[in-house]
């Protein structure tokens, strides 16, 4: 069976990174690479343009980026098997939470820049330094 790497996503130039960081990383060791996106609670809304209703959650909006991304990463790896989920809860523990069940041995972030001298991590990559259950990654995503 195949290693599994997760990397978590957002909207931000930072997690694309990371993401690519994470592609690269699962075609040289033949991993199948999960890119998944967490969201709060579940939110529905319903927006009406002329004649056409539109129904669009915070899970539709979560699988829509993964998806995303994840046909950006096949573009530049082939080779690679990647899986998309859309993960409802707080970031840190939904993106372990999902690593641990699915048996993977690496989760892959970035390396969000917060300002402050004491600030090095993000407050969802020093979560998930935590929490996990596996091996951590974090992808060098910003400039100096």
């Amino acid at each position: 069976m195949a290693p599994k790497i997760v990397v978590g996503v957002d909207n931000s130039i930072t997690a694309a990174a990371a993401a690519d960081r994470a592609a690269t990383l699962a075609a040289a060791l033949g991993a199948e690479l999960h890119v998944v996106s967490a969201f709060g609670k579940q939110e529905v809304e319903t927006v009406e343009i002329g004649h056409e209703t539109f129904v669009i959650s915070s899970a539709d909006e979560a699988r829509q980026l993964t998806e995303s991304l994840a046909a950006r990463l096949h573009l530049a790896h082939p080779e690679l098997t990647v899986v998309t989920s859309g993960l409802e809860g707080r970031a840190a523990t939904a993106i372990t939470d999902h690593a641990e069940s699915i048996g993977a041995s690496l989760i892959v972030i970035g390396n969000k820049r917060v300002q402050g001298p004491s600030r090095v991590l993000g407050s969802i990559a020093t979560a998930i330094l935590h929490k996990a259950h596996c091996d951590v990654y974090v992808a060098h995503t910003h400039d100096h």
